[in-house]
């Protein structure tokens, strides 16, 4: 089962030094951590055992301005890399790492004791004895990354620590953690894979956003794998999707497999005062939040969506780390009452929620309707402006709740009463766009803009991310009928051939004309569908004015 490895420890203590000795790369990056000769951001690196075996290993800042960071990386790891220097020992960001571990329940690992060429023996050892006496159970290895000392014997520590647990089934979820260009390829997300599989050709959902993208290749430490498994580092392509479109904190997801909710039930482990006002860290994102209190339970009300589930832990801070929970319930009701904290913690259904009785009659309060009602209110007002719905409820509840939030529901969103996508601010953005449309495909990074483009009848979308104008795109059909007139069948160099473009361009035509049932492939060429439309499409779907010939 693949596993992952993440550091932690106080700044200056060596963990990039220490990581580059083990795996021969260098994590840190950006400039400005060469420039400041601190991490700033997350790094990662395979890391090879003894056995064979590949861990990935996420390596995280130690200074304390960048927790937020440091919790993005710890979470979804395996086990932990602490790293304490010899000569000073243990420090405050020690502490607070290792307290951040417990929390998110990492609680296997080993404790490298950096820089032993630096110190007396009789120091060595003392810093020993406090690392053992710190996580006790852990291994515990004296490392020098100047001289090698103690590498092999930590590899071999880390392989005795790397015992692969049970790891629940579950559905597809990655939460991202960065997102870059390549040219070439497009858009790139990474990040630790926390269940289920990727595979290219894989539809998910970007969550918060219900975003449909599509995988068009998955990669594991820079190099392409048929399928990604949990508990890997996973990069995957996601052509037609800009960058500014994803960012830290998502979560591609199985679709229709997570909700996204405002609110969470926890059961609290408090290190400190917990105030009523916390951030909350889970997965990679981070959201201010208030809390209310029941005893060992808390909710957690939420400023910004998050996609969680039964069984996962966050991280709350109030200028330090001052607790964590478990979640016990990923899209609670609004409540208060610690009857009903106690009943979701045994995975009871509460009595505020929907309830079907004997009649086959949904019961619910009308104060858990209204704060569904602004819940989606509050979603609808951060929806894309080309398409301004959100994904409607699937419990079985919704198809009679639905009707009461005062919303329009078309297909699987919900619209307030008569909204329509609009380009706004972006005409400009799209009449530029349409400007560099012709019969040679144009590639298109946007693609909701692309999307909202085509619905209106401004352009043809062909291949992932390329579209083509509806002037061409009816010249090329014209071209085809006519050949099809004469011989009943096309070759693709044939069509190449008529329409003077490209070999790359006429597959992609080709292709769009069978997604639209106008043809069908046998063999290397293609022949028309009986059903074929003779008729123009300049609107996806819509024929208008006959063919001229």
């Amino acid at each position: 089962m693949p596993l992952t490895v993440g550091t932690a420890g106080h700044i200056d203590h060596g963990k990039t030094w220490l990581v580059r000795a083990l795996t021969g790369k260098d994590t840190d990056r950006l400039p400005e951590e060469h420039a400041r000769g601190i991490s700033i951001d997350l790094g990662y690196a395979p890391l090879d055992l003894p056995d064979g075996r590949r861990l990935s290993l996420v390596d995280v800042p130690g200074h304390e301005h960048f927790v937020r960071t440091m919790v993005a990386g710890a979470t979804g790891i395996d086990l932990f890399l602490l790293v304490i220097d010899a000569g000073e020992g243990a420090r405050p960001q020690t502490h607070e790492h290792l307290a951040i571990l417990r929390l998110l329940g990492v609680e296997r690992g080993v404790i490298a004791v950096t820089k032993a060429d630096a110190v007396e023996p009789d120091a060595l050892e003392l810093a020993l004895d406090e690392a053992r006496e710190l996580v006790p159970g852990a291994g515990v290895v004296a490392v020098s990354a100047k001289t090698g000392l103690g590498l092999d014997a930590l590899r071999a520590a880390l392989a005795r620590a790397a015992v692969a647990g049970e790891r629940a089934e579950a559905p597809t979820r990655l939460y991202v953690d960065r997102v870059f260009s390549l040219r070439g390829i497009g858009t790139v997300a990474t990040g630790t894979l926390w269940s289920g599989t990727i595979a290219p050709g894989d539809m998910l959902r970007a969550e918060p956003g219900a975003r449909a993208m599509r995988v068009r290749s998955v990669q594991v430490h820079d190099r392409e794998v048929g399928v990604a498994e949990a508990g890997q580092r996973v990069a995957v392509a996601l052509p037609g999707v800009e960058r500014k479109d994803l960012g830290r904190g998502d979560a591609l997801v199985q679709q229709d497999a997570y909700e996204v909710s405002y609110r969470l039930d926890v059961e609290v482990e408090e290190l400190a005062p917990i105030p009523s006002r916390v951030l909350v860290h889970h997965g990679t994102a981070t959201m201010l939040a208030r809390v209310v209190r029941v005893d060992r339970f808390a909710q957690l009300r939420l400023e910004a969506p998050v996609v969680a589930a039964r069984g996962d832990r966050v991280v709350l801070r109030a200028g330090t780390t001052v607790g964590g929970g478990l979640v016990i319930d990923a899209a609670p009701p609004r409540h208060a009452d610690p009857a009903r904290f106690e009943g979701s913690a045994r995975g009871e259904v509460l009595i505020d929620a929907p309830i079907v009785g004997a009649d086959g009659a949904w019961s619910y309060s009308e104060e858990w309707l209204d704060e569904l009602r602004r819940d989606y209110e509050r979603r609808l007002d951060g929806a894309d402006p080309l398409d301004p719905g959100v994904p409607a409820p699937t419990q079985a509840w919704s198809a009679a709740i639905v009707p009461r939030l005062g919303l329009e529901r078309r297909g699987a969103k919900l619209y307030r009463p008569g909204a329509a996508g609009a380009l706004g601010e972006r005409e400009r953005e799209a009449a530029e766009l349409e400007a560099r449309l012709g019969l040679e495909p144009a590639k298109i990074e946007d693609a909701g803009l692309a999307r909202f483009l085509e619905q209106q009848g401004r352009l043809v979308r062909v291949g992932d991310g390329y579209a083509v104008s509806p002037a061409a795109y009816e010249r090329a059909r014209a071209v085809l009928f006519k050949e099809m007139g004469a011989s009943g069948r096309i070759k693709l160099a044939r069509f190449r051939d008529l329409l003077g473009v490209s070999r790359k361009t006429a597959q992609l035509l080709l292709e769009r004309f069978d997604a639209d049932g106008v043809t069908r492939r046998q063999g290397d060429e293609r022949v028309l569908r009986r059903s074929a439309p003779r008729r123009s499409l300049r609107r996806t779907g819509d024929p208008v004015a006959p063919d001229r010939e």
